[in-house]
């Protein structure tokens, strides 16, 4: 998904803190036009900008696309990250410039290496008349950030227990484990808790983790959590214990922290203000000679115009840790 503010530098998030975990509240961010789609923001935000790789979180819906138009995003370039598509309801196609076209369905990953360069579009399908999921980005360490452009589709199979089902796309949790390949680890799960159920977690204590409560409201670690919030948990437990006071389904997101610092803006995931600005232009360029195939690709079968980069702010660009 492409982030299409036109003041993409600037975060503005809610935060408060109990007992060491941090409940963070999103903010509603339009992507564009007069019947825009508006998705809620959790990452970045002023006062945290990464959980492990995680560096970007949308969670858009149930929107009736009737009333929206539902997702009609035009190509666009990323780079230095990868994006996970989830979705909990609606169908959305995917094209991209390496050659890839699928489409995302519920319960199932859709993860998007950009490394040097991709650019793609993302469409709700004809079918779709409810919309609603996330869109993640995680940010590549220096060491896989040029990589070559991939793409991955896993359909992670269901484990349930006494009041709660769980899908792990990303990583090990509850003795299943994703077959997915990350640059750094990583984890990414789905969890449906009934009402009164207490579920017990054994988690990796080197890593950070972020929970999203998509409906419902729940105990993370003996702190309340509303539907669209979420909780931050720093390193150092081995267990974490969710209560559900209400049905909820949550996604649970962690990795080690990342210990790089990166400069986000726009699309691009870079490591300085110099590296944005080359991307940027890079891109204009390509729009420039007629959206011809440059470092970001052409997506095949796309009939949308791309997507032009805001202007750059005038200050520089800040590191993000």
């Amino acid at each position: 998904m492409s982030n299409l503010e036109d003041r993409p530098d600037e975060v503005e998030c809610r935060t408060h803190r109990t007992a060491g975990i941090e409940v963070m509240v999103p903010r509603d961010v339009p992507l564009g036009g007069p019947r825009a789609m508006t998705v809620r923001r959790t990452l970045p935000q002023r006062e945290r900008s990464l959980i492990g790789a995680w560096c970007f979180l949308d969670h858009y819906g149930p929107d009736d696309v009737a009333d929206t138009g539902g997702m009609s995003v035009a190509p666009h370039p990323h780079t230095g990250l990868q994006t996970v598509s989830w979705l909990f309801t609606g169908e959305v196609e995917h094209r991209d410039s390496a050659g890839h076209h699928a489409t995302v369905r519920p319960g199932e990953l859709n993860l998007m290496t950009a490394g040097h360069g991709i650019s793609h579009s993302e469409v709700s399908t004809p079918g779709t008349s409810v919309l609603h999921g996330v869109q993640l980005w995680v940010a590549l360490p220096s060491s896989a950030r040029d990589d070559a452009p991939r793409f991955d589709h896993y359909a992670p199979a269901a484990l349930t227990g006494d009041g709660w089902a769980a899908r792990v796309f990303l990583g090990s949790l509850l003795g299943d484990t994703s077959p997915v390949a990350t640059a750094t680890p990583l984890l990414g799960a789905e969890l449906r808790l009934s009402a009164g159920t207490e579920l017990h977690l054994d988690v990796d204590p080197d890593f950070e983790h972020g929970v999203l409560v998509d409906t419902g409201v729940l105990s993370v670690g003996g702190v309340e959590t509303k539907q669209h919030e979420l909780a931050y948990l720093p390193p150092g437990s081995q267990r974490l214990t969710l209560d559900a006071v209400a049905d909820a389904r949550v996604l649970l997101l962690g990795g080690p922290p990342f210990g790089e610092s990166i400069v986000m803006w726009w699309n691009f995931v870079g490591r300085s203000h110099e590296d944005v600005v080359a991307f940027r232009e890079a891109w204009q360029a390509q729009l420039a000679d007629g959206y011809a195939d440059g470092r970001f690709g052409v997506p095949m079968g796309n009939d949308l115009p791309p997507i032009p980069a805001p202007p750059l702010p005038n200050a520089r660009l800040k590191e993000r840790r």
